[in-house]
């Protein structure tokens, strides 16, 4: 025990700390600070081209800063590179299981830490930003710690990989391994900071906006070869967000150099052409250059100017991971003129020359690094791992759950007014939602009344391809309503920065078919943020999406209906109402729970007659894994959802001529579902269908009939019966689409069929 005290006392404080105790005197005005001062900011088309060849570039001469902040500096890349190397040790003697490295990257890594302020910007990094996290104050233990996969690692708690950084007292947000997808996301956290000034209401119950942050995001000059890069850039240069994009370009995308990925292989000169981005090119080994670069940069960010461009042209000394061989494809002279960079080689050399220290000087520094680096690995060797029970934690969230009595007003259900569609009533929901919550905002493709407001008492307005947003712009303003550029994935990341910095989106993506460019958004970053982070960070948004066919017309791209592929994600919610009473309750559960939701609207139900309701009160809630017995019967179960809801009902009532009693089940909520409902109905009845819109090959209802065989088989009088839509895409003839989709006719026949069994 007086072991790991005293390790913790070593790595509590380190040399980054320090130095932000230097640089960051929040209190003070500029000139009493000892951060050195930013030089101006030059013409947005800056021409301070780092060396293109690898030979080490002839340094610049710039203006030092003082002799404290120099070696504080010195400390944190030579700590960066060092636990690099412990860690490629310990992954040698199979103490860590997997290793990548921030070596090469160190100087503008370092530089963009001091001037940056932890917990009061914000931070999106990439793998290679180690030394960033340390100057932002992560310790030594604490970067360890992720490598062994201790419980106790702030990043992850043992869930991610080594290098995925997260620190939620830093502003570190929880990062994941797909390349670029973090991109997007610094925007909405951006685009937060924006919103929070343009609704004073928000920053009376959240109190971590402040009118100068800045939003630091960072990747390889391979990510740029993402399009969500682009998106990024796009939305934060039209909303002039104070986003500081850092290009680590060290040539090499694992193995695919530069020029390979970009054209001209230079990105900066690709990007500078946006309005409103300060585009500044460094040397990213030097210290000194980056540093200024990152002055600037952050200096326009603060001043509200726009986004920041920063392209670092930096090396990479190791391997992209223990997993690659870089000898494979590099030649050895490049490795070695590569070397002659290094930035904490360089940087140690400059401070022996000018004279901030000597060669017995920083050896000593090296030598105290050296041991607290022994130490912290040692350390984290001796913590403990994740208990094995923790594995199914925080999958949703632990303090708000949507399937309990706290949502359920059903019973004191009251209705008021004209009977409204599905849409006026979520429509309502949205209005009403609105108004007890200032958190929520609404964007998406076309779902505004008219962008340019000043026509906006000229023109009807839009309100959504199916009016279901109408005259909430005209309501709340352009402000909190908004319309999107036409890319799903920067709807959805833009919105998971925003949830994961209190707001509380409620976005649409126009047409289910078009959902797609967005999955990697949803299944890799939305659902898994809370769980991937140990519960230290969330995003719960709600994602509107019309969906489904019988439309008359809407063919292919207009009618797909694949629930499956988003209930089988574990951390994302999924609801799916028949009605407009109930889309109205479980919308309003949807957007005051805590976990993300995707809300399926299906467009052949928006404006039905069978399914209207009169208006409920404000808070009427139904909770998600609450089904319905739409229908009473004795025979048999249809256990359905969505538009087969009223088609399960047709044929229902048809079998009662012929005698036969048939309970209809509807699920409402998919993900998760009312098993229990469906027990007691198959104890009941003894025979059981499944009927939905999704394809009958690992459709939805292949889960449900497997589980009912599996563990209700002993009430079973005849095998599970599906009816569902045929293997195939949906046509756009309307005779083929009838025969595609499943009909009264073909619930009712399988009600026959079974009924005889």
């Amino acid at each position: 025990m007086k072991t790991d005290t005293k390790v913790l006392k070593l790595v509590r404080k380190t040399a980054s700390d320090e130095a932000h105790d230097a640089v960051h005197e929040d209190s003070q005005p500029a000139e009493e600070s000892s951060q050195p001062q930013p030089v101006p900011a030059p013409a947005l088309k800056q021409t301070n081209l780092a060396p293109q060849s690898a030979t080490a570039p002839k340094p610049a001469k710039h203006k030092l800063p003082d002799r404290k902040l120099l070696l504080q500096i010195y400390r944190t890349m030579y700590t960066s590179r060092r636990i690099d190397d412990k860690e490629i040790q310990l992954k040698g003697q199979n103490k860590i299981f997997f290793q990548i490295s921030g070596a090469g990257h160190e100087a503008v890594l370092v530089a963009a830490g001091t001037v940056l302020k932890p917990g009061y910007d914000w931070f999106y990094p990439y793998y290679r930003d180690r030394a960033l996290c340390l100057q932002l104050g992560m310790t030594p233990a604490e970067q360890l710690l992720s490598a062994v996969g201790a419980a106790d690692d702030p990043n992850s708690h043992g869930r991610q990989m080594p290098s995925h950084w997260g620190h939620k007292k830093l502003n570190i947000v929880s990062q994941s391994s797909p390349t670029g997808t973090q991109l997007l996301q610094a925007v909405g956290a951006a685009e937060a900071g924006y919103r929070a000034q343009l609704v004073p209401e928000i920053q009376k119950t959240i109190k971590t906006f402040h009118r100068d942050e800045v939003v630091y995001v960072s990747l390889g000059e391979g990510t740029s070869s993402e399009g969500e890069f682009w998106e990024a850039l796009n939305t934060a240069c039209n909303l002039k967000l104070p986003v500081l994009f850092l290009v680590e370009d060290n040539g090499y995308a694992i193995s695919v150099p530069v020029e390979v990925q970009t054209a001209g292989g230079d990105v900066s000169k690709l990007v500078e052409n946006f309005p409103s981005l300060y585009v500044q090119r460094c040397d990213g080994t030097d210290l000194l250059d980056s540093l200024e670069a990152m002055q600037r940069a952050v200096k326009y960010c603060r001043e509200r100017k726009g986004p920041a461009f920063v392209h670092a042209k930096v090396i990479r000394p190791y391997s992209h991971s223990l997993s690659d061989d870089e000898k494979l494809y590099r030649p050895d002279e490049e490795r070695a003129s590569d070397a002659e960079r290094d930035p904490v080689k360089r940087f140690g050399a400059l401070l022996i020359d000018e004279g901030i220290i000597d060669q017995q000087g920083l050896q000593k520094i090296k030598d105290e690094i050296d041991r607290e680096v022994t130490e912290a690995a040692d350390f984290a060797l001796a913590s403990s791992q994740p208990a094995p029970e923790t594995a199914t934690q925080y999958v949703f969230s632990p303090d708000v759950d949507p399937t309990t009595k706290e949502f359920d007003t059903e019973d004191r259900l009251e209705l008021s007014g004209n009977a409204g569609t599905m849409v006026d009533l979520i429509n309502r929901c949205l209005h009403t939602e609105m108004t007890r919550d200032p958190r929520i905002f609404v964007f998406g493709e076309d779902v505004a009344d008219c962008s340019r407001e000043r026509f906006l008492e000229t023109v009807k307005g839009k309100g959504g391809v199916f009016k279901v947003t109408a005259n909430l712009q005209r309501k709340f303003g352009g402000s909190r309503v908004y319309n999107s550029p036409l890319a799903e994935a920067n709807i959805v990341g833009r919105a998971i920065g925003m949830a994961t910095r209190g707001l509380k989106p409620v976005v649409e993506i126009q047409f289910f078919d078009y959902i797609w460019p967005a999955m990697h958004q949803i299944r890799n970053e939305l659902a898994l943020m809370r769980w991937r982070s140990g519960n230290d960070w969330k995003a719960p948004l709600v994602i509107r999406v019309p969906i489904g066919g019988y439309l008359k017309g809407g063919a292919v791209y207009h009618s797909q209906s694949g629930v499956s592929t988003f209930t089988q994600i574990p951390g994302l919610r999924v609801v799916y109402p028949s009605n407009a009473l109930d889309a109205n309750g479980l919308l309003r559960t949807a957007i005051r729970c805590d976990d993300p939701v995707l809300f399926l609207e299906h467009k052949h139900l928006y404006r039905q007659a069978y399914n209207k309701s009169q208006y409920p009160a404000d808070d009427f809630m139904i909770p998600f894994a609450k089904a319905k017995v739409v229908r009473e019967g004795k025979d048999m179960s249809i256990i359905t959802y969505g538009a087969l809801v009223q088609r399960s009902l047709v044929a229902a009532k048809q079998a009662e001529q012929e005698g036969i009693s048939v309970e209809v089940i509807d699920l409402r909520s998919l993900a998760p579902y009312d098993w229990n409902a469906i027990a007691d109905s198959v104890k009941k009845t003894n025979r059981v269908i499944v009927a939905h819109e999704d394809s009958q090959s690992f459709g939805y209802g292949a889960e449900l009939a497997a589980r009912i065989a599996g563990e209700l088989f002993e009430y079973l009088d005849a095998p599970v019966r599906r009816v569902c839509a045929l293997d195939t895409f949906v046509a756009y003839a309307p005779q083929l689409e009838d025969v595609i989709l499943p009909q009264v006719a073909d619930v009712a026949k399988a009600i026959g069929e079974l009924n005889k069994y």
